[in-house]
């Protein structure tokens, strides 16, 4: 296949040809961020001020902190470090604690003196408990019903609850205090532009929200210097033993919207736990009465109320805070984004289940977007009508007033916030989608058996899919029972091809779309044209999903809350900035270190004052690792420093990093070009290595290597180091985390990975940097990273072979490209390629066509197995961005 360079006049008969040309004369520039423009809010412009309110002149220093070396409780760093590993870390339990302490003293015994680290597990925790960081406490209220009650009332009508929380306004000064979040912290409203007309959102400050309600509170002139605090809330109930009698908690969780989105998803002290609902409990005879689940939801928002009562003067009068940065400033609390799966959005909302909670669209016609839903117009409806025409039409349980009434400002309606993990990943991905094919395979399948033979190829194909860095595998397919968030996440990356042929196109494409849509929604920020191509992936999944109810897999219609909710994602988004850090996976995967691990090590006995216990404990741990490590005092190792506190010199090994950081040393080995050759079944290794380095010595040359005799080459005979793999790195913003949007990933290129099978990744190779996408770029599968150097110039390169685009257009199928390896003269082309060139890795994915893989097959020969390739751009976030 002839190639054609765009910057030249020169043709080429080959992929290794032209690309030795792009090394030489076109080598592609690393990608940087884009530059942007910010307009910040004039009024609340969060100006310092002294700790009484009176604001600073400009540039003001910000008061001194303590900076002591000071480790108090603890009398050095290795008591601390102790603590924190044994409470935090390993968790262990009392008794375990116990024993590891008296065998430590019993060492320090025969080893002829010392004081024992801590004297026991009680001993421990009560210098935990003594630290004076993080300290914020717990309270608790009751609540009861205060209805009329019978003689032979049900029980709940006679019980009383009990709330436990901390106080909000502690909650809100703690974190907005921590130096931990010095430099990730937007203290005001902002807009951000990569172009005139392009908006960025992000963080939650970067959203029309945020700076529409900054416009409404700089209304009053007292406010003015002030900064808007977004106070962020989410809430779920969690089961922590099933076996145990299901055993429910329902915490509540606190965040400020100030803090960006990468500390969030980091899982830190970003989100606290605020608060455990009560659960009521009612007998069988009641537990479905409409006064016992009235009841319910008016003890959840009166719960909430108060809860948050010590914010309410904030939101009016500005309150002093100290900030990440130490200064202190004037700051105004607002209710923001409350993150919560459907189940609770409708107790938020008070509406009916069934309904949306953000508008009026009936539970029959979720197809479309209804009049939007705000505070006042609902409270016009329940000042106009009966109840029963509320709940009948409007979809509004008309005596529950919800908790946003009783604070200003504040819009339930609005604040509630799209939720990736049960709407998109859980929700339409995993229990409709996957499950609506499945049932597609048995209503066509001509019978059971066959319907089953089917499933069983669909999973052997996710089974063999090649290996890639990040991607989980799936040994059995889909074929298992527990399924969490991340399940789904993964089978999302590789679940595609696997249906193709298996399914008519139109389902194919309708979950192509989504994934489109998925993937884009699930960035770190969003731009103009990241949110059109979400309108546009919507409109495609709504037109192709039509296929279920032609199929007769949804005979009634398609009228389902979770996939209705992707209607308000993209005005959502220009609201509140990315959903991945105001998402329930945030919530969820509190849960484990504040809920379900402390529950563990409780000894089951009232297990909420011992797990609010627990809780208390972390934060002041976790918050003293803070002050320690913003003083200083946890540099080095903890050998090491103490060391240096003993007087005794530590010398850094200044060789212990190499500065090379394109191809990893690890069981790197050299050989003579010559030997390798024969070694690697590459005879014409040597010729390559010389038609390469003449590229690199001629860069301004008219007649490319292709065409110079051998003889008129560079000489090499000389030494070639062999490395296993090599770190790409790379501009990726999609990506959930990396500082300043930059990617590292280890490519492999190993005969032996692990010990049982060989792995050689597939890569990206730069082929024309002015063209945008798949269009720009070829594949190469790496079967050497080598080194050589060449009058004292090293040249880092990758042996690839090459697999080219099939058309010059995605498969309108799949919207995936499709690549097939390069053949002439019935051998697979390779080539030498300059590390600088490779983009990223790749994953490939077989083109199974109708092919039924055999039961023995392994996923290790998938990439020579299949005479094509779709190019997986759902493998992660940035490679569905770039292979477009």
């Amino acid at each position: 296949m002839a190639r054609f360079c765009t910057k030249c006049s020169h043709s080429f008969p080959s992929a290794s040809a032209f690309t030795r040309h792009k090394n030489s004369q076109h080598r592609n520039p690393k990608p940087q961020a884009p530059r942007s423009t910010f307009k910040y809010h004039e009024y609340l412009n969060a100006q310092p001020c002294d700790e009484h309110g009176q604001f600073l002149p400009r540039n003001s220093a910000p008061p001194p902190l303590d900076d002591s070396m000071d480790w108090e409780p603890f009398d050095d760093r290795p008591l601390f470090e102790f603590a924190e590993l044994i409470f935090d870390k390993m968790q262990s339990s009392k008794a375990d604690v116990d024993q590891l302490l008296q065998i430590l003293a019993a060492k320090n015994i025969v080893d002829g003196g010392g004081n024992a680290i801590f004297e026991n597990n009680a001993h421990l925790e009560a210098s935990i408990d003594a630290i004076k960081y993080g300290e914020v406490n717990w309270h608790s209220f009751s609540v009861r019903y205060n209805g009329p009650i019978a003689h032979n009332a049900p029980s709940w009508k006679r019980a009383t609850y009990t709330v436990h929380t901390r106080c909000s306004l502690d909650v809100a000064r703690s974190m907005a205090g921590s130096a931990d979040f010095d430099g990730n912290f937007d203290y005001v409203p902002f807009e951000e532009y990569t172009a005139p007309d392009c908006r960025r959102y992000s963080n939650l400050m970067s959203g029309r929200w945020a700076y529409k309600q900054a416009d409404v509170i700089a209304q009053d002139p007292d406010t003015h210097g002030s900064m808007i605090v977004p106070v962020v809330f989410g809430a779920d109930k969690t089961t922590v033993s099933v076996a145990s009698g299901n055993q429910e908690f329902h915490p509540v969780y606190m965040s400020l919207g100030n803090i960006r989105n990468e500390m969030c998803r980091a899982h830190r002290d970003a989100v606290m736990p605020l608060a455990f609902l009560a659960i009521p409990k009612a007998g069988r005879e009641s537990a479905d009465d409409d006064e016992f689940r009235l009841f319910k939801k008016q003890l959840y928002h009166a719960s909430l109320a108060r809860i948050l009562e010590p914010l309410r003067p904030g939101m009016t009068t500005p309150e002093v805070l100290r900030c990440p940065d130490g200064h202190f400033r004037r700051a105004i609390f607002e209710l923001g984004p409350f993150i919560a799966d459907y189940p609770e959005q409708v107790f938020l909302a008070g509406i009916v289940q069934g309904w949306c909670p953000k508008c009026q669209a009936a539970p029959n016609e979720l197809d479309g977007e209804g009049i939007p839903r705000f505070r006042e117009h609902t409270r016009c409806l329940i000042d106009t009508f009966k109840l029963d025409t509320l709940w009948d039409t409007f979809g509004v349980i008309g005596d529950v007033v919800p908790f946003t009434n009783r604070f200003p400002r504040a819009d339930i309606h609005e604040l509630i916030t799209p939720d990736l993990l049960h709407q998109l990943i859980k929700g339409t991905f995993k229990d409709h989608l996957v499950s609506w094919v499945e049932s597609y395979v048995h209503a066509t399948a001509e019978s059971e058996r066959d319907a089953k033979r089917i499933m069983d190829d669909i999973d052997r194909r996710i089974a063999i899919v090649p290996a890639f860095p990040g991607l989980r595998r799936f040994p059995e397919g889909r074929n298992f029972k527990q399924w969490t968030g991340n399940d789904s996440k993964a089978l999302m990356k590789v679940f595609l091809p696997a249906i193709v042929g298996h399914v008519p196109n139109k389902m194919v494409r309708c979950i192509a779309a989504f994934l489109d849509f998925c993937y884009v929604a699930r960035r770190s920020a969003h731009d103009t044209a990241a949110l059109a191509a979400m309108d546009a992936a919507l409109g495609r999944f709504h037109e192709h999903r039509t296929i279920f109810e032609e199929a007769g897999i949804r005979p009634d219609g398609i009228s389902l809350p979770r996939q209705h909710s992707l209607l308000h994602y993209v005005r959502g988004i220009k609201l509140f900035g990315s959903p991945n850090s105001i998402c329930s996976s945030i919530t969820e995967s509190k849960h484990i270190t504040a809920v379900k691990r402390p529950w563990r090590r409780s000894n089951r006995n009232n297990p909420l004052g011992q797990i609010i216990r627990t809780n208390t404990r972390l934060s002041k741990i976790s918050a003293a690792r803070v002050e320690f490590g913003r003083r200083s005092m946890l540099t080095d190792d903890v050998v090491s420093h103490s060391l240096r506190a003993a007087g005794i010199d530590v010398t850094d090994d200044e060789d212990s990093d190499s500065d090379d950081g394109d191809v990893t040393d690890v069981d790197a080995y050299s050989r003579k070009i010559t030997m390798l050759a024969d070694e690697v079944s590459r005879p014409n290794l040597p010729e390559l290595v010389c038609r390469f380095l003449h590229d690199q010595r001629y860069p301004d040359s008219d007649v490319p290597a292709e065409y110079i005799p051998l003889d008129d080459c560079p000489s090499f005979e000389g030494r070639v180091s062999v490395f296993h793999s090599a770190c790409a790195t790379f501009y990726a913003p999609s990506e959930l985390s990396g500082p300043g949007g930059m990617q590292r990933e280890i490519i492999r290129s190993n005969p032996s990975w692990h010990g049982q099978y060989a792995r050689y990744d597939t890569v990206l190779i730069q082929n024309d940097p002015d063209v945008e996408g798949m269009a720009g770029m070829l594949v190469g599968r790496v079967l050497l990273f080598l080194g050589f150097t060449h009058e004292d110039v090293h040249y880092p390169c990758a042996l690839v072979e090459w697999l080219l685009p099939e058309h010059d257009a995605p498969d309108p199928v799949t919207g995936m490209w499709v690549v097939k390896p390069e053949i002439v003269g019935g051998i697979q082309t390779v080539g030498l390629v300059h590390l600088d060139c490779i983009v990223r890795a790749c994953h490939l994915i077989g083109v199974y066509g109708q092919t039924r893989i055999p039961v023995d097959f392994h996923f290790e020969d998938s990439l020579d197995a299949f005479k094509a390739f779709y190019v997986n751009r759902y493998a992660d976030y940035h490679s569905h961005e770039c292979i477009v």
